[in-house]
């Protein structure tokens, strides 16, 4: 048990250094959950609405697709149906992140072996990870349980649990992959990569069988949440899948820990050219950034042809049912049901958008911090010059993204080229300002700069669930994207996007103008 020595205090070391970031990511996790089941009953209170909603879901591949199929009409088992899949997502990316935070990243700054150094086991900061994400997923599913106890104590410990499990799971596959790679960057890309095939694989299972029977629905952790059927005669034997899955994938990550020397990686950096390429800051920039940008782009693509295509059964979805109206109407305008959903899923890509931005200007303070900018900065480049590169890909990025959101609607839809791309645009301007809060934080205090998290954190839970509470008006505007105008379908209003430009680009200059004055981080 030698090298498991000193994993308390490692513990308590990392618990104290995520005090923000767990709490915001399981917070905003739970209140999403908790936000469903008085929205639901007052859309469909009747057993004639829900009756009606599950044959809608029972015909609708598309929507199956989406949020996957539903097997009873309890609100227990609708909350569990309309929030399961994205919340289980939640759930993943927050113990794929804790773990890489505290085994690559540790790794890549020199921190590790400053540990390492002390009375520390071989397998210590390894266990002390995997600890943290459990302590998030447990306090999680703890929350979840306690919030839906009142539907069924059964079925809130049943989706807790499963909840917790899809975090454990990918926690243990973040620890594998984070020594197989010599990058954190590269290490939370694959895990999140492979968390995308997981919502892909189980997107089309469901949409091929109503009652997720298919096998490429088995195939996703995503979809093993799904046939857990919280509150619809559960499934318990489910979660030994998990427990089989993230007992198999930690005993791997220990094996791998043991035979690995600190700051190595099973799968080496491939040489660069011998010729070099990167005669400029914004070149370096590029190069490190690619990888993410590409990826979201296809991802936003992808994500626009779904509910592209999903646009036309929205009305026979709604019906007659005036509580599904008025929520859309809040989200998106009261033009009209197809441009209110339109509206409202542009503006939800838009906040998705916004974590974007936030991790590529955040990857100035990972460059900084790991002391990589420091030969860079030795050189002919000046701060500015540095910062811009990755800044021109951070918000470039963003408006990139939400072009291609908008082609991808143009394709599923195959209406309204121009109006549901001018919506995806007009959401530049929030993100912008999302991104330029970042850019304030790193440059005046870089301490503090992952706060930005939060403030992406906040931004998220109002604009997602912030119009089916229907909170006051004064709630909504304290995010940038409640002052967008509803597009398609509303009037465009210039003078709420054009202050959000000049806010961003006050941001960024302030921040900037901090990054030039201070010291680098030592």
């Amino acid at each position: 048990m030698t090298s498991l020595v000193g994993t308390g205090v490692l513990l308590r070391f990392n618990l104290r250094r995520d005090r923000l970031m767990i709490p915001v990511w399981v917070a905003v996790n739970t209140l999403m959950v908790l936000s469903m089941p008085n929205t639901l009953k007052g859309l469909y209170g009747t057993g004639a609405e829900r009756a009606d909603l599950l044959h809608q879901v029972a015909t609708n591949s598309s929507l199956r697709a989406l949020i996957g199929p539903v097997f009873d009409d309890s609100l227990g088992a609708l909350t569990a149906w309309r929030v399961g899949v994205y919340a289980g997502a939640l759930a993943a990316v927050t113990g794929l992140l804790v773990v890489v935070r505290h085994t690559r990243d540790e790794e890549e700054t020199g921190r590790q072996e400053l540990l390492s150094s002390g009375v520390v086991g071989r397998r210590a900061s390894l266990t002390a990870a995997l600890l943290a994400a459990a302590v998030a997923s447990g306090v999680l599913a703890l929350l979840v349980t306690a919030g839906l106890a009142g539907q069924g104590v059964v079925g809130a410990l049943a989706f807790g649990l499963g909840l917790a499990a899809v975090g454990m799971l990918f926690a243990t596959m973040a620890a594998i992959v984070a020594q197989l790679t010599e990058s954190a960057r590269l290490a939370r890309g694959l895990t999140a990569g492979v968390l995308g095939v997981a919502f892909v694989l189980r997107a089309s299972g469901d949409s091929a069988s109503t009652d997720g029977s298919s096998v490429l629905t088995w195939l996703s952790p995503l979809g093993w949440l799904s046939q857990l059927r919280p509150f619809a005669r559960e499934r318990w034997w489910v979660l030994a899948l998990f427990a089989a899955a993230v007992a198999v994938q930690g005993a791997l990550a220990y094996m791998l820990a043991g035979r690995r020397d600190v700051g190595m990686s099973f799968v080496p950096t491939r040489p660069g050219p011998p010729v070099g390429r990167l005669g400029t800051a914004g070149a370096l920039a590029w190069r490190l950034q690619r990888g993410a940008v590409l990826g979201w782009s296809l991802g936003f693509f992808l994500a626009g042809v779904v509910y592209g295509g999903l646009t036309d059964g929205v009305a026979d979805l709604v019906g007659d049912n005036e509580k599904a109206r008025e929520i859309f109407e809040r989200m998106g305008g009261h033009s009209g049901i197809t441009d209110a959903f339109l509206a409202s899923m542009t503006g939800m890509l838009g906040l998705v958008a916004a974590l974007y931005v936030v991790a590529s200007v955040l990857r100035l303070h990972g460059e900084e911090t790991s002391m990589r900018a420091e030969p860079v900065l030795a050189n002919a480049v000046g701060r500015l010059r540095w910062a811009s590169g990755h800044l021109v890909i951070a918000f470039g990025g963003s408006a990139l993204i939400m072009l291609l959101a908008g082609l991808g609607f143009a394709v599923g839809y195959g209406k309204e080229v121009g109006p549901v791309l001018g919506a995806c645009l007009v959401q530049v301007a929030a993100v912008w300002v999302v991104g330029g809060l970042a850019v304030l934080l790193y440059g005046l205090a870089p301490r503090v700069a992952p706060l930005a998290w939060g403030v992406a954190g906040v931004v998220l839970l109002i604009g997602w669930v912030g119009p089916a509470l229907d909170v006051p008006r004064a709630v909504l505007d304290l995010s940038p994207f409640g002052h967008l105008p509803k597009l398609p379908g509303g009037e465009m209003e210039w003078g709420p996007v054009l202050v959000l430009l000049v806010l961003a680009a006050v941001l960024v200059t302030g921040g900037l103008a901090g990054l030039r004055r201070r010291d680098l981080t030592s």
